[in-house]
């Protein structure tokens, strides 16, 4: 039966008491409004999708199958509109699979840079070198993990584990690549927090279920997901795993209820690349697009296709619900400027060389495939210079940065130099040899070059007249010796490397084993540290490691975290290093002493099947719990070194009126149809002659469709009638009034040292209740400063940034406790404070 909205209530209040049964189910599908910005695109694909046929809307969802396409997910085509169907292409961090594109800083260097003009910048960036590759969706940015585990593989794909700095990084990012005139994806929705296990195997026949409260979901992992809605997203990719026991992309509740109905998503949910698990339960629980559209990889069947061609005919799918699939499809398309902004796809993912086959599963159609377009523009410049910008400044004493024409320098360490076989040599980055600048996996691309520390610190010393020895062997400790003595620093580098599950390194299935550095580095610093005074480190990780007895060492001098600098990392480590670039970077994450520090871990090993993956920390990852458990960190969250320094003074705290909170209320409009369905089944079976590529998915059905079958759907899945607004909805991420000024707060920041720099001014504030974190993040800005020179930062409190989800009235509500504002420098170094009256 369909859950009454006591019957919901009652639902999530068991799971926030720890009885992680079931997720809620919540049917109908909400249909698209055209509401958020998306009025024009909306009218557009209405036109569209009435003239298309059943054929031709189903082929907009499904995709082709795997290589049936040049690109890595691709739809159906409309021949007869000449519309060349839909073109999905991976990454978070540039073009997969292609050749002269560039190759970014991950997500997790960006969100470093604490920039929203580099955020903005680096998605505007990537979405045009898409839009030239003739690509129409970018699948990123990445929330999805958030970051709970700091182990989790694929963390940096990501930004932060903090839900504020995230969403920041999401909407701008979003806009930057939407603004090029692609669609962005975001992605994975929701709770795919680690890799172990995401998927079925040979011995485990479920996903792990993610099992967590309602008030954690809204407040931690799902806030940056309605930050990216808010932004106009125009697609969002549901996750392989599941959430409170029901699979990502066929989870009425969370597509349903909390993505299309509180949050008023307008775009297009597609799936994960085979984490669709049925065909008639996805359609109706939200789901609009199947990737790559065959069941498994390269198996030729399918959920949808035919499939759905046959549900719809025999009324299993009601038009309204396929015509809101086709038209979020379309009104994204539209939103984003593809029908003036699209080139033909000129790209093959499946091989570099200019001529292939074009169906390369089957050995068919061999043509032209590749025709190499240069998309590099003079990006090259600005991922230098992001490189800088997200570098931490960990440590430095006895001034020993930044560098000045030193008489002689050693760099240590296979992270400092190139992979001997390239830097592409290894499919999806799938190996640590050489200098890390990206992880490994789907969320990758080729690099077009890559600058080693090695090669660009080799130049500056030779500009320098400077002594220049190096060793790339980790262990052989004899060569180290020989070439830091008498040097005037010793610089060591070192990395930690993760990705996705599906490539194993050094035992690593995707998720981190530990928080050491890889290749024997921990010992490599400590050798180096123990015959010389004068040690800088340099980690290349995709996350913390375990970095507090190189912190106490007093030989080691300086640290630094230079993250996945992309391309460009010798030359952004060198401009910091050598003071070219003044440090900016704060850290995104905190800096365990110990594993055991952090609370939470991948589970590597389940009991149970389904696997059971329980989140009894709630909202209290990284600063979060540290706090909370009094633990004292290495490095906390918000933390970064300058070579100047700064003071804060002058806190103001305006309070506004913007008067008081109303729910939505209300009903939405019956669900539309757009054109009309021809239920005649023989005018949807394969025309005469035609020729099926092999493992290709269609649309036609071949035989009859089925009747007469039990119709035991979920109560109102099918139902068209209006539906009652939610009261925690009824905008673009929410409620319109969460965005509401309720206060404006205000500081003075003063460069009182003598460089020019860039400092990042941090604004927490308390929530005061008994279970709420110590302090939360909620504003944060860059500031330029000369020496001497003093700037004003300002940030806006909204209503959201003051409340917390009250899941007796599913709400968002203001407690009565109170609440207190904290601005400073990190998330520990908070000078200034006041109460929010």
């Amino acid at each position: 039966m369909l859950w009454s909205s006591i019957a919901t209530v009652a639902a999530l209040t068991a799971i926030a008491n720890g009885q992680y049964e079931s997720s809620p189910p919540h049917y109908p599908a909400p249909w698209m409004r055209g509401g958020n910005g998306w009025a024009d695109a909306y009218e557009k694909a209405q036109a569209f999708v009435s003239k298309l046929t059943l054929l031709e809307k189903v082929n907009l969802t499904t995709g082709v199958g795997w290589e049936g396409g040049p690109c890595v997910g691709n739809t159906g085509t409309i021949p007869r509109l000449n519309f060349p169907g839909i073109c999905l292409q991976d990454s978070p961090l540039g073009v997969r699979d292609t050749d002269l594109n560039s190759a970014f800083p991950a997500g997790v260097n960006v969100a470093a840079t604490w920039s929203t003009r580099l955020f903005k910048s680096r998605g505007n960036a990537m979405g045009m070198e898409h839009r030239g590759k003739g690509i129409d969706v970018q699948l990123g940015p990445v929330a999805g993990p958030l970051g709970r585990a700091p182990e989790g593989g694929r963390n940096w794909e990501g930004f932060s584990p903090d839900p504020v700095l995230t969403g920041v990084a999401m909407a701008e990012t979003i806009q930057g690549i939407q603004d090029a005139g692609v669609i962005a994806c975001a992605k994975h929705y929701i709770m795919n927090e680690q890799e172990k296990n995401r998927q079925s195997t040979d011995t485990v026949k479920f996903a792990y279920s993610a099992n967590l409260d309602d008030k954690t979901l809204h407040e931690l992992y799902m806030w940056p997901f309605a930050d990216a809605v808010r932004a106009g997203a125009g697609a969002i990719m549901c996750s392989y795993n599941q959430i409170n026991n029901s699979y990502g992309c066929q989870n009425s509740y969370t597509l349903n209820y909390l993505l299309k109905n509180e949050l008023d998503f307008q775009g297009f949910v597609t799936s994960d690349w085979w984490a669709q698990h049925t065909g008639v339960a996805s359609a109706l629980a939200g789901l609009d697009m199947t990737m790559a559209g065959d069941q498994n990889l390269n198996s030729g069947d399918t959920f949808w296709g035919s499939n759905l061609t046959a549900a719809v005919l025999n009324g299993t799918i009601p038009q309204w619900r396929l015509d809101d699939m086709v038209v979020r499809i379309m009104s994204a398309y539209y939103k984003v400027g593809r029908d003036t902004a699209s080139v033909p796809t000129n790209f093959n993912s499946w091989s570099l060389e200019t001529n292939g086959y074009r169906f390369p599963e089957a050995n068919e159609s061999f043509q032209q495939i590749n025709w190499h377009v240069n998309v590099q523009d003079d990006h090259a410049k600005l991922i230098r210079e992001i490189g800088g910008a997200s570098t931490v400044l960990l440590k430095n004493t006895k001034k020993t940065l930044p560098l000045s024409k030193p008489k002689s320098v050693a760099v240590i360490g296979y992270d400092a130099h190139d992979n001997p076989g390239g830097p592409n040599s290894c499919s999806d980055r799938g190996c640590d040899n050489g200098t890390l600048a990206m992880g490994w996996g789907s969320g990758t691309a080729n690099f077009p070059y890559l600058i080693a520390p090695n090669t660009a610190l080799k130049a500056q010393a030779a500009h320098d007249g400077s002594k220049y020895t190096n060793v790339s062997n980790n262990y052989n400790f004899a060569a180290v010796a020989k070439a830091v003595t008498g040097a005037e620093v010793a610089i060591v580098f070192a990395n930690a490397d993760s990705g996705e599950g599906y490539i194993t390194v050094d035992g690593n299935e995707g998720d981190r084993k530990n928080l050491t550095l890889w290749g024997g580095g921990d010992a490599l610093i400590a050798y180096v540290a123990s015959i010389h005074p004068n040690v800088v480190v340099v980690l290349h990780t995709v996350g913390p490691v375990i970095v507090e007895a190189i912190k106490q060492h007093a030989n080691v001098t300086a640290i630094l975290w230079a993250g996945l600098p992309g391309q460009e990392t010798g030359n952004a480590i060198t401009d910091v290093l050598y003071g070219k670039v003044n440090p900016q970077a704060k850290s995104v994450f905190t800096w365990g002493k110990t594993r055991e520090d952090f609370g939470t871990d991948v589970t590597y090993e389940f009991p149970s099947d389904p696997p059971q993956l329980n989140f009894p920390e709630g909202v209290f990852i990284d600063y979060r719990h540290f706090d909370a458990a009094g633990i004292e960190p290495s490095y906390e969250f918000g933390f970064g070194l300058s070579y100047t320094t700064y003071s804060y003074s002058n806190l103001k705290i305006t309070k506004q009126n913007p008067g008081p909170y109303e729910p939505t209320t209300g009903m939405t409009s019956a669900a539309p149809t757009f054109g009309t369905i021809d239920y005649d089944p023989a005018h949807a079976e394969f025309p005469p002659g035609f020729h099926a590529v092999p493992q290709y998915v269609y649309p036609y059905i071949s035989g009859p469709v089925p009747t007469g079958l039990p119709q035991n759907w979920p109560a109102g899945s099918r139902d068209s009638s209006p539906q009652p607004k939610v009261p925690a909805g009824g905008s673009g991420g929410g409620n319109r009034q969460l965005w509401d000024v309720m206060y404006t707060v205000s500081a003075t920041v003063t460069n009182t040292g003598s460089v020019k720099g860039t400092e990042i001014a941090q604004l927490y504030i308390s929530l005061g209740g008994p279970t709420d974190p110590k302090i939360v993040l909620r504003g944060f800005d860059d500031l330029i400063l000369s020496p001497g020179e003093s700037g004003t930062f300002s940030y806006d409190i909204t209503r959201r940034d003051i409340s917390n989800w009250d899941t007796a009235s599913q709400n968002w509500v203001i407690s009565n406790y109170p609440k207190k504002v904290y601005v400073g420098a990190s998330s520990r170094n908070l000078p200034l404070s006041g109460v929010l009256a």
